[in-house]
């Protein structure tokens, strides 16, 4: 079955889609509103501007890759072409891997299509402890539905791929809750490559849903483009600084570009936005650009199963568990969410950290490979108050994270209940993913072997794929950056709308979170904006 390729044809019909790796001159682009990243914060954003009759320009510093460039699902391609530092980004001090989108439809288009609603607690604390307004579980509601139908969000109604199965029957076995996990797809094939890009168009990210809207309601879209400072005088930015960069998305080209809009919108999350601001020397009265940065740090523990269970074919992840998130003794650890990730052969080798003959002899048994992760909250008690993005001598972004005795025995307790849960589901052995571990062939050998692990940076496998935070909402200027509907507190034509705006980690993937309130925000912003439009 042939698939069209949505920008090949899009571009033919008239869209207005520019490589900046092509400029040979200065330039200087206008609109009325300039976006600047592309994923879930600014692709719903220019959607629903486009819409609303605004000329919007779309800024995105990664490559345009389309479905014709996924057709191959080549892991080692993906990750040079599609990621932040060519998936190399980590916290500062490298001790845990931050993986993030860095291409048309930003971490949308490599994403595992998970989609959650915030959880009403979260909504519940933000509220209460950071003084978001507007925000309640009713009143996110219809913007949950909204874009729920818009991109297809429902719970997948196929049976899990054998390495969700085995989350799955493990909690049935326990007793523990598990749910299957919504996804935003549309004629999914269930092949399981959706962290190279969907070479089938089914995955709704913005790369496929709401940028080409966009683009067909005139739109304009520069991508291979590097946002470097934000231009001010008095209480408005009057204008962007960027640099072109080269064919590869490396380099700058030595073209320098201008950029002039009425509206500015920051959507290039949670590490880039607060760097850009630091950069730009923005007004910060207060400090808390780059504050409050939170993750979901994420640990992991492997299980052989006695068959073969190809943990790169189906649904990335299509079961859950929260279980642990929202009981517990939260004053001695962290809650956290229980998922799987797909077994891709590059992902699970780098995940060993470990080489020769012992990584070789454990990747040949790859095809019976079980793994399973622990999203662990972050940003809900004064011992995990998240990070903080800083820039370096360059300008270049920095994320700094420590990682206290509170969240270690939070990664303690979830190696402990993954290892339950997949001896429970049939494993024959489980092993942590820490550098001391061993192999375990019941659930009484691992659970001594966790407990006695040393709980330190390096010796336990840390990554996350959930940068929040760093721009926070709130209505008080003196501890966030941006109020409830996204607006600055200092410029008057600044907004940012995307995952930096959250005031702790979701606990959960957060992308439907951010296609919500985006939604929301950008609407408000439409209609405060329209009347000095007309």
């Amino acid at each position: 079955m042939a698939i069209n390729d949505i920008y090949t044809d899009g571009i033919a019909s008239g869209w207005d889609v520019r490589d900046a790796s092509s400029f040979t001159a200065p330039t200087t682009l206008e609109a009325d509103i300039v976006i600047v990243g592309t994923g879930a914060g600014g692709g719903t954003s220019a959607e629903i501007l486009a819409n609303a009759g605004f000329k919007v320009l779309l800024i995105e510093e990664g490559p345009l890759k389309t479905s014709a460039s996924f057709k191959d699902m080549n892991e080692a391609r993906a990750y040079a072409e599609l990621y932040q530092e060519a998936s190399g980004r980590t916290t500062s001090d490298g001790a845990i891997t931050v993986l993030q989108g860095r291409a048309v439809g930003g971490t949308t288009t490599v994403n595992w299509t998970s989609s959650f609603r915030t959880p009403p607690e979260t909504l519940r604390h933000w509220a209460e402890a950071h003084g978001v307004k507007g925000w309640s579980v009713d009143e996110a509601k219809p913007w949950f539905d909204e874009r729920s139908e818009r991109l297809g969000i429902a719970p997948w109604g196929v049976p899990p791929n054998a390495n969700n199965a085995v989350l799955q029957k493990g909690c049935e076995k326990l007793g523990w809750e598990w749910h299957v996990i919504p996804r935003n797809v549309r004629g999914c094939w269930n092949s399981g490559y959706c962290g190279f890009g969907c070479p089938v168009n089914a995955k709704q990210s913005m790369l496929v849903a709401s940028i080409p809207a966009a683009l067909a309601k005139g739109a304009t879209l520069v991508h291979h483009l590097s946002v470097r400072k934000l231009q001010f005088s008095g209480d408005r930015v009057t204008g962007l600084e960027a640099v072109a960069l080269d064919a590869n998305c490396i380099h700058p080209s030595g073209v320098s570009v201008r950029v002039r809009a009425k509206h500015v919108v920051l959507a290039g999350g949670a590490i880039n936005n607060p760097a850009l601001l630091l950069r730009s020397g923005a007004p910060d009265p207060h400090g808390r650009v780059g504050k409050r940065t939170c993750i979901h740090p994420v640990v992991f523990t492997y299980a052989q199963m006695p068959e073969r269970i190809d943990g790169w074919y189906g649904a990335p992840q299509s079961v859950a568990s929260d279980h642990f998130q929202w009981s517990g003794q939260f004053d001695f650890a962290p809650g956290f969410k229980m998922e799987v990730p797909p077994v891709y052969p590059a992902l699970i080798a780098a995940l060993f950290g470990r080489s020769g003959p012992e990584l070789s002899q454990n990747i040949a048994q790859l095809p019976q490979f079980n793994v399973m992760l622990a999203l662990t909250r972050d940003g809900f008690h004064e011992d995990s108050p998240g990070g903080e993005v800083r820039i370096d001598e360059a300008g270049n972004p920095l994320l700094d994270y420590e990682v206290s005795d509170y969240l270690f025995r939070g990664f303690k307790n979830a190696l402990l209940r993954m290892a339950e849960a997949q001896f429970a589901g049939g494993a024959s052995q489980v092993m942590a993913a820490h550098l001391d571990a061993s192999w375990s062939p019941n659930w009484t050998e691992a659970k001594r072997q966790i407990e006695n692990l040393a709980y330190k940076k390096f010796k336990l496998a840390l990554g996350t794929a959930h940068i929040m935070g760093g721009c926070a909402m709130g209505e008080d200027a003196r501890q966030s950056v941006v109020n409830s509907e996204g607006s600055h507190h200092q410029l008057q034509n600044l907004s940012i709308i995307d995952g930096s705006l959250f005031p702790t980690s979701i606990g959960a993937n957060p992308q439907l979170s951010i296609y919500a309130l985006a939604a929301r925000n950008a609407t408000r912003l439409a209609q405060r904006l329209k009347p000095a439009a007309v």
